[in-house]
């Protein structure tokens, strides 16, 4: 009994003395490397010429509710998938001698407007990247 208990104590103080495992830096380590995956960005140029091409695109990119209406003289209308029209025309196909155009780009979104100089026409898209994807957010078109 003697000897169990002198056994015991020795395994005891060998995992007392033994020194402490950096647990929380060994995993951080383990999972810093299991996760650390570069997350991959769509292509703004792509996406933008697909949007304009591929209406089941289209629509599969479009945040709805979306944003911003279409707005005539009389009402302001919401955008709905079921009032939804194809945008088909790039900012960059926009003829210019017609309309004026301006657009920005940043890492995560882009914005664009056309309008007409001292008409009533006017319209506005914003698309963001959201998950490494590209989406419609807001749309606003005034026709007065």
């Amino acid at each position: 009994m003697v000897a169990v208990c002198i056994a015991l104590s020795s395994c005891r103080s060998s995992q007392k003395t033994a020194p402490p495992r950096p647990v929380a830096e060994t995993n951080k380590d383990n999972t810093t490397k299991k996760t650390r995956k570069v997350a991959k960005v769509e292509d703004f140029d792509k996406f933008y010429n697909r949007f304009h091409a591929d209406s089941a695109f289209q629509m599969s990119r479009i945040k709805f509710p979306l944003k911003g209406a279409s707005t005539n003289l009389d009402k302001s209308t919401p955008w709905t998938p079921q009032n939804w029209q194809m945008l088909r025309t790039r900012i960059y196909d926009v003829d210019k001698n017609q309309y004026k155009v301006k657009y920005s780009k940043t890492e995560t979104s882009f914005t664009q407007k056309v309008w007409v100089d001292g008409g009533g026409f006017s319209n506005e898209c914003r698309f963001e990247l959201i998950g490494g994807k590209w989406f419609l957010v807001y749309m606003n078109d005034e026709n007065m």
